[in-house]
């Protein structure tokens, strides 16, 4: 099947969004740009689809090519068949592509090879036919006896034919086929503890097996990094006379009447023990792992867009706490634009004459810059910062000064904090004062700050240290850059790093239009891009209608109207008796009642000579210029007291926010320090594969305590009222 045929049919699309997709990624189209700005080339496919189609061509075409490599080494050797050509056709996977190539791979010396250099290979030929009037191997055999080749004796030369036999045997594609879809059925993994007496946290599975075809992919990733940190023994294990079975099925004469079959059987056997199984073994972990790392990723990507579309918490003075013992809690008060208006170091957990100079200093923070909202970092002593925050956050209320507390994930601030990027930023901060100024921002705009950030190191995904590193980055990188544009990007007070995730935007683009801008100062147009050095009119085409220019005199340039649909949303304000400065009054809310009295999208569409979703996005556009996506969704919970894990009671309700979502549960953040796991089978009354499909990272859900352990610092939840 021919590349875009597979993509046809695995998809479940028609042939002419298939094509045309692949001809709009191979012109260098960004998948983002794809996905806005060329709906009616693809059918309105989503930009997940999209991406996911595109990783699927990379792996296609990978394949065709790697074919291509195995059949010009094969007609190289001029043994390439008709057959053979065939089998390569119709291989859809690289495994299936290797196996068909393992007869005609160059071997390092092995004892198959040594047997046929002493001139053996005619003697297992013999054998292996198993010719009803075929001697007795061991009587072939004498007739193979050569001193000077190294072949001693008639029971020598018989070891070396079955050696060349086993090899045979091994390099079988059919037998290996059919011994890892078997292994898939009916085999098992198999643990064992590699120091039983030796607690640690895989106990579960020191005498662990599970079917092959069941086991869970976080249990895999478990006991591979258990086998990793040589706490277990892991192992595939499949029934041997079900696997004897299968080479004997296909290597021996079925009438049993040759006196060279015992002799094929027993090479099978070898082959299976020594060459077949081993290999199989290795594959079937492999696949296991590759799915497991898969699904992981995926969860992984699932948390991490959740999280960076966190709706941010706009015009509002916010203060970043990043807890500490022994060097303080370091302070940073941020306005709303996120520019730094304070900093300082308090010591909450010292002396008590120190506890109450940290009050008198917040307090005076919170009167002097109309402090609103506070961030606290999860790290070390969080739990005594948060007990703080809460009692100073009581005495403000008291003294008319009201505000809210949130426990924020501050996974990566540290890596942040240290990197070059906030050392430009922020040359005039120590480490620690960074790391609370990111904290803050971090509840003000959560994109906008995570970008910052190596994707992997912001902490809501499951094993993720243990991923196939360049698998990983491709895919969060991905979700990073969809979040990015769809949110857009103000052109004038974007980060470097928040414009390097722009569509058509690489980090040294960024950085020229950060330089240009503040050389020449505000980009009064989008059209002023086009002046940025080495802005070209592609990566131009590509990023425009993701940059958002809210000073500009067109207001079209504080929209996701793309500049080549300028002109359409020109003609469609004039066919609803509308024009450019409404939509800067506010004055088309009814635009698409307009719409309908003029005829209709479809109508207009055809007038106007542009494609319906095209129309429809820019009719949404128009009546919200500027618009954030993230707005639309619930606010962020944020707190005012704070509970303790002494406090909890079995079938206490409470409200609670979603801080990770992994293959088994969820981990929900209840405000005592320590997340709370919601079980799966706790989480609905209906059946559901994966958390993810009734969870998401930041969803504000109510809970009820089943159980506290103290000693392990666990809670158990559950959203089933008890």
């Amino acid at each position: 099947m021919q590349v875009l045929e597979q993509l046809t049919a695995e998809f479940h699309l028609q042939s002419w969004q298939v094509e045309n997709t692949v001809k709009l990624i191979d012109e260098g189209n960004t998948i983002p740009f794809i996905a806005r700005y060329r709906k009616e080339q693809h059918g309105t496919l989503d930009d997940q689809v999209l991406r996911e189609l595109s990783e699927r061509l990379d792996y296609l075409r990978s394949l065709e090519k790697r074919k291509a490599e195995v059949r010009g080494s094969i007609e190289a050797q001029e043994k390439l068949t008709d057959e053979i050509a065939a089998a390569l056709e119709k291989a859809v996977t690289l495994a299936e592509i290797e196996d068909i190539y393992r007869p005609y791979r160059p071997k390092r010396r092995t004892r198959a090879s040594v047997a046929k250099e002493k001139g053996l290979e005619p003697l297992a030929e013999q054998i292996f036919a198993q010719a009803a009037d075929a001697p007795a191997p061991v009587t072939s055999a004498a007739g193979f006896v050569d001193e000077e080749k190294g072949v001693a004796s008639a029971e020598e030369a018989l070891q070396g034919a079955m050696d060349i036999i086993a090899e045979w045997i091994s390099d079988n594609a059919d037998i290996r086929r059919r011994l890892r879809n078997l292994c898939g059925v009916t085999g098992e993994v198999a643990v064992t503890a590699a120091k039983p007496d030796e607690d640690s946290v895989y106990a579960d599975y020191y005498d662990f097996r599970e079917p092959v075809k069941k086991i869970a992919d976080h249990r895999v990733l478990a006991v591979n990094r258990g086998e990793r940190e040589e706490f277990l023994k892991v192992s595939v294990t499949l029934d041997p006379v079900k696997g004897h079975g299968v080479v004997s099925s296909v290597t021996l004469d079925p009438t049993g009447r040759s006196l060279c079959t015992e002799t094929v059987r027993a090479a099978g056997a070898d082959a299976y023990d020594r060459l077949i199984f081993p290999s199989i073994e290795r594959e079937v972990r492999s696949v296991l792992t590759d799915r497991a790392n898969a699904s992981a990723i995926k969860n992984f990507a699932t948390n991490l867009r959740e999280l960076l579309l966190q709706p941010p918490v706009k015009g509002k003075v916010a203060l970043g706490l990043d807890p500490g013992y022994r060097t303080g809690c370091k302070v940073a008060v941020v306005g709303p634009t996120g520019q730094v208006l304070d900093t300082g170091v308090i010591y909450v957990t010292h002396s008590p004459a120190q506890a109450q100079q940290a009050r008198k200093l917040i307090l005076d923070l919170i009167a002097r810059h109309g402090i609103e909202i506070v961030a606290i970092g999860n790290g070390t002593a969080s739990r005594e910062t948060e007990a703080f925050a809460a009692e100073v956050l009581q005495e403000a209320a008291g003294r008319g000064r009201a505000a809210a507390y949130m426990i924020v994930n501050e996974a990566g601030a540290s890596v942040y904090s240290a990197s070059k990027l906030a050392a430009e930023e922020f040359p005039q901060f120590d480490v620690s004062l960074r790391s609370a100024v990111s904290i803050a921002r971090r509840l003000q705009d959560p994109l906008a700050e995570l970008v910052k950030i190596e994707p992997k190191a912001i902490g809501v995904g499951q094993y993720q240290h243990d991923m196939p590193k360049k698998e990983l980055e491709r895919a969060l990188d991905g979700v990073v850059e969809d979040c990015v544009n769809s949110v857009g990007a103000d052109v004038n007070t974007a980060s470097p790093s928040l414009l390097g995730r722009v569509a058509g935007v690489n980090s040294a683009l960024a950085k020229n239009i950060v330089a240009y801008r503040e050389e020449n100062g505000a980009f009064p147009s989008r059209a002023a891009l086009k002046k940025v050095p080495k802005l070209g009119a592609k990566a131009f085409e590509q990023c425009a209608g993701f940059l958002r220019v809210p000073e500009s005199g067109n207001v079209l340039d504080n929209t996701g109207v793309h500049p080549e649909s300028y002109d359409a949303a020109k003609a469609l304000l004039g066919q609803c008796g509308c024009a450019l400065q409404d939509i800067r009054r506010g004055h088309i809310a009814d635009l698409e009642e307009k719409v309908r009295a003029a005829g209709g999208a479809e109508a207009l569409a055809q007038r106007l000579e542009v494609g319906l979703p095209t129309l429809r996005d820019i009719i949404k556009e128009l009546q919200r210029p500027g618009r954030d996506p993230r707005d639309e969704l619930p606010p962020p919970m944020l707190r005012t007291d704070v509970l303790e894990m002494k406090d909890l009671q079995p079938g206490m309700e409470l409200k609670g926010t979603v801080r990770n979502v992994i293959d088994f549960g969820a981990f929900v953040d209840i405000g005592v320090h320590q997340d709370g796991l919601v079980h799966i089978s706790r989480i609905t009354d209906k059946f559901i594969k994966h958390p993810s499909e009734v969870l998401k990272v930041g969803q504000v859900v109510t809970v009820w305590v089943v159980s506290v352990d103290h000693q392990k610092k666990r809670i158990a939840l559950t959203m089933k009222k008890l």
